[in-house]
């Protein structure tokens, strides 16, 4: 994986409840990744960016949801979101990256 893709892999950390619960609980970090991203590249991008041992990847795929304003129907984009399983005494802090 080139320097750039690294940077093109990993979108956004999901903060919701869940990915706050898993986070305590199993020490996975959940973030938004690029629809074409394989999880080897998410694995090398978030241990080149946050300097720490992925012990797995696991990936869902989510269709984006039609909308209506009005009587126009749209359609939000689809995406990928991944769980990122550290190993023990790993962590992420969001805000050094």
């Amino acid at each position: 994986m080139n320097a750039e893709r690294k940077y093109l892999v990993l979108l956004a950390p999901v903060i919701s409840e869940k990915s706050t619960m898993v986070q305590q609980q199993a020490n996975q970090f959940v973030f938004k990744v690029a629809r074409d991203a394989t999880k080897r590249e998410i694995r090398s991008a978030v241990e080149k960016l946050f300097e720490v041992q992925v012990l797995s990847v696991q990936t869902c795929n989510y269709l984006g949801k039609e909308k209506r304003v009005g009587r126009h129907v749209g359609r939000r984009s689809s995406w990928k979101k991944a769980y990122v399983r550290l190993a023990e005494g790993s962590s992420i802090d969001y805000g050094v990256a």
